[in-house]
C-alpha cells in the first residue's frame, strides 16, 4: 500500500513538472538554471505580469508568442525586434510581417522594468521574450517546459532580414520548408510551431485572396471549406475592413489545444500558410493527422520546438548586451 502511494505521488510530480528539452550544457551557454543565483526571482517575475497581462487580454497570448518567433528568425533570438527605430537604423517593427501587427511590447518593457528593478542589468530583453512565450503558452493550456537562458540582447536590428526571413500568410509549402530549415529547424518543428495558431487571429487582409481570388482568376480557393469561405466573406469583403480580426482556430479559440489541425483536416485552416501543411506535402500530412489525433503528442512537440527555436543563434558571452531598456541599445 505504501509503495502504491509513492508511485502515485511520484507520478503526479511529473505529469505537471515544467517537461526539459535540454542539458545544463544546452548549446554550451543557454541553460535554465542561468539565473539561479543572480536573479532567482526571474521567472517569477515574468509569470506574474504575464498573467496580468493575459487577464486583461486573453489575445496578448499569441501576441506574445509571436514576437518571440519573429525575433528569433530575424539574426537569431537576440531581442532585436524590441528595438525602435533611430536615425541610423530602421526597426523590425516597420517590416511588412510586423507593421501593424505585431504586439505585446508594453508588456515586455513592464516585465523588463520590473526585473530592473530587483536585478539591475542582469536579464537579457531576449531571455525575456522567450520566458514570456512559455508562460503565455501555459496560460491558455499549453504544457510547460524549461527554458534555457543566458542569451545576450542584440545591439542592432535588420529591417531587411525580417522582410525576407519571417513566414507570410501567402507562402507555399516549399518556401515556408525552405524559410525553416535556414533556421536550423526542420519539417518537424514547422508543423509543431505553426500549431502555435490554435490561439491568436489574423487580419482580413491577411487571407482576402483565399476568399476572392486566390490565383489570380476571381475564384475562391478550392482548398478552404466554401461554407466557411461564406462566412468569413461576411466581415472581410473584397475591398475595406482590413484590420477586421478573426479567430485563427474558430473552434477552441482561447485553449491552446490541437483543434487547429482538426481545422486543417476539415479545409478549414484561415491562412494559406496553415492549410498547405495538409495539401502540399505526405510527410507535412501524415504530421497533421498525428497531432489532430492526439493532442498531448502536439503539445510535448511543440514544446520541444520551442526550446529548439529559442536557441536559434542566440547572443551568449561577451558578444551583445543587457539592454536597460528593451526598445532601445544602452549608451
Amino acid at each position: 500500500m505504501a509503495r502504491s502511494m509513492t508511485f502515485l505521488i511520484l507520478f503526479s510530480i511529473l505529469a505537471f513538472a515544467p517537461m526539459c528539452y535540454c542539458s545544463r550544457t544546452f548549446s554550451g551557454h543557454l541553460y535554465p538554471q542561468y539565473y539561479d543565483y543572480t536573479c532567482p526571482q526571474a521567472e517569477d517575475v515574468v509569470r506574474s505580469i504575464v498573467a496580468k497581462a493575459v487577464a486583461r487580454e486573453a489575445r496578448m497570448a499569441a501576441s506574445l508568442i509571436r514576437v518571440h518567433f519573429h525575433d528569433c528568425f530575424v539574426q537569431g533570438c537576440d531581442g532585436s525586434i524590441l528595438l525602435d527605430s533611430t536615425g541610423t537604423m530602421p526597426s523590425e517593427k516597420r517590416s511588412n510581417p510586423n507593421r501593424k501587427s505585431a504586439r505585446g511590447f508594453e508588456v515586455i518593457e513592464e516585465i523588463k522594468a520590473a526585473l530592473e528593478e530587483q536585478c539591475p542589468h542582469t536579464v537579457s530583453c531576449a531571455d525575456v521574450l522567450a520566458l514570456a512565450a512559455r508562460d503565455s503558452t501555459v496560460l491558455m493550456g499549453g504544457r510547460s517546459w524549461e527554458v534555457p537562458l543566458g542569451r545576450k540582447d542584440s545591439r542592432g536590428a535588420s529591417l531587411t532580414l525580417s522582410n525576407l526571413d519571417i513566414p507570410a500568410p501567402n507562402d507555399t509549402f516549399p518556401i515556408l520548408l525552405s524559410k525553416f530549415n535556414r533556421q536550423g529547424l526542420d519539417i518537424i518543428d514547422l508543423v509543431a510551431l505553426s500549431g502555435s495558431h490554435t490561439i491568436g487571429n489574423a487580419r482580413c487582409t491577411s487571407f482576402r485572396q483565399r476568399l476572392y481570388t486566390q490565383s489570380g482568376d476571381n475564384q475562391p480557393d478550392s482548398m478552404l471549406d466554401q461554407s466557411y469561405a461564406s462566412q468569413l466573406r461576411a466581415t472581410c469583403p473584397r475591398s475595406g475592413s482590413d484590420q477586421n480580426l478573426f479567430f485563427l482556430d474558430n473552434v477552441t479559440p482561447a485553449a491552446f489545444d490541437n483543434s487547429y489541425f482538426k481545422n486543417l483536416l476539415a479545409y478549414r485552416g484561415l491562412l494559406s500558410s496553415d492549410q498547405v501543411l495538409f495539401t502540399s506535402n505526405e510527410q507535412s500530412m501524415e504530421l497533421v493527422k498525428k497531432y489532430a489525433e492526439d493532442n498531448e503528442v502536439f503539445l510535448q512537440q511543440f514544446a520541444a520546438s520551442m526550446v529548439k527555436m529559442g536557441n536559434i543563434s542566440p547572443l551568449t558571452g561577451s558578444r551583445g548586451e543587457i539592454r536597460k531598456i528593451c526598445r532601445k541599445i544602452n549608451s
